[in-house]
């Protein structure tokens, strides 16, 4: 069993913001492989097939974890085989980056996640957003991609499900192996 899992805010007024990558990438992965994300479940909308559960947790992204840790409760999900979609603020925008383990690097959403979980050796999925300097972090995560950024999105989001698609069928070693310091090309 395998849980895939992006990370974002639930409502309206968080779509398309830079923090909602983890829920833009799980969304295009339930589009191309006909995984409908649509059952509640554990705090969360959760697609299921076969083997392998989608998520996107129905909360906030800081209390992500409590959500994260019921689906790997209750589907009896190896921690090893749990991914994690999320922004990184530290890396360009673009670059993605597949780890297993690690601290959270200052991600309150994935500091919940180790936190509920009880453990840090969980696969992450990073996706730079690139950082602003002349804006603070908190409203540059939330803010929306511009334009330029918009155009490239949707090849960094196909870069990520073909990632998450090896990570399921090939392992997270080989998925690191292919998919680390890869941006738009």
């Amino acid at each position: 069993m395998h849980l895939l899992c992006g990370l974002g805010n639930k409502g309206s007024d968080y779509t398309f913001t830079r923090h909602n990558i983890g829920y833009l990438v799980i969304e295009r992965f339930s589009e191309r492989f006909k995984i409908p994300v649509t059952k509640k479940d554990s705090g969360c909308r959760i697609g299921l097939k076969e083997d392998l559960v989608l998520a996107k947790p129905d909360t906030y992204m800081n209390l992500s974890g409590g959500p994260v840790a019921r689906l790997v409760g209750k589907f009896k999900v190896s921690p090893d085989h749990v991914i994690i979609i999320h922004d990184d603020l530290d890396m360009d925008f673009g670059k993605m980056r597949i780890r297993l383990g690690g601290r959270d690097g200052g991600h309150k959403g994935v500091r919940s996640v180790i936190e509920n979980l009880g453990t840090a050796d969980f696969y992450r999925l990073k996706i730079g957003i690139g950082r602003h300097p002349g804006i603070p972090a908190e409203e540059y995560v939330l803010s929306r991609f511009p334009g330029e950024e918009t155009e490239g999105l949707a090849e960094i989001i196909d870069v990520a499900c073909d990632a998450l698609k090896v990570f399921v069928f090939e392992g997270g070693s080989k998925a690191m192996s292919l998919f680390n310091r890869r941006g738009p090309e």
